[in-house]
């Protein structure tokens, strides 16, 4: 993992874990509270600036970077949706998945019902922002593995989360409900063509098309955040 230094509140700073390999980080005991403001747009350009590393899945087993025992799985809620964690019996700190972080923070908003019919069919395929097990939005509604509703990095939303922490520049939003799903076939052949020019063979496809909700969300919302 790569540690961070970023500013806490109280002129203070705050020591933050990132494993972009399996997309995750790694937070000390409340240091997820600990965070200035500025400190959480920081993180967010850190994401989406690695955001084309290689990624990997998460082990069945996460442990204790401190006392090596094995993290509990749970959920946490918030108004805009429930996200996993993995917390430390010990209460040394938790792990958190990037999706999950943006969840906790406000920088998603669920999809709506208009809006997941027409994904589910021009894109057939998603995978959950939350677990990250594929959806198929033509039988189900909501991720089976994790029962998560389905949430998107939104430029409406991150604008309205950034109000608390950051300033934002232009507005950006949708307008009619294919607006999402049109984005997002957009964005996944975009990824596609240049995973085929750099000689990387493109994620196989489930349906019509595959899509991660969360790595095109962060496509989506880039400009928000640019100095």
């Amino acid at each position: 993992m790569q540690v961070h230094v970023l500013p806490g509140q109280y002129r203070g700073e705050v020591e933050i874990d990132f494993c972009f390999a399996c997309q995750g980080l790694w937070f000390d005991h409340m240091e997820n509270l600990k965070l200035a403001p500025e400190a959480i747009a920081t993180m967010f350009k850190e994401i989406h600036r690695h955001r084309d590393a290689q990624h990997q899945p998460l082990a069945q087993r996460l442990g204790c970077p401190h006392c090596q025992t094995r993290l509990l799985q749970g959920f946490d809620i918030v108004r805009t949706g429930r996200y996993i964690t993995h917390r430390c019996e010990s209460r040394h700190g938790r792990f958190s998945s990037f999706s999950s972080f943006m969840i906790e923070k406000g920088f998603v908003r669920q999809l709506t019902k208009p809006e997941i019919a027409d994904i589910a069919a021009k894109v057939g395929v998603i995978n959950c922002s939350n677990c990250g097990a594929p959806v198929d939005l033509r039988k189900e509604d909501a991720c089976a593995h994790c029962r998560s509703a389905l949430s998107l990095l939104d430029p409406q939303a991150v604008e309205k989360a950034l109000q608390n922490y950051a300033q934002v520049p232009t507005r950006q939003s949708w307008g009619q409900p294919t607006d999402v799903a049109d984005a997002l076939v957009a964005l996944a052949k975009e990824r596609s063509r240049a995973q085929r020019e750099d000689g990387r063979p493109p994620a196989p496809a489930v349906g019509f098309l595959t899509v991660d909700l969360f790595r095109v969300g962060l496509g989506l919302v880039a400009g928000l955040l640019d100095d």
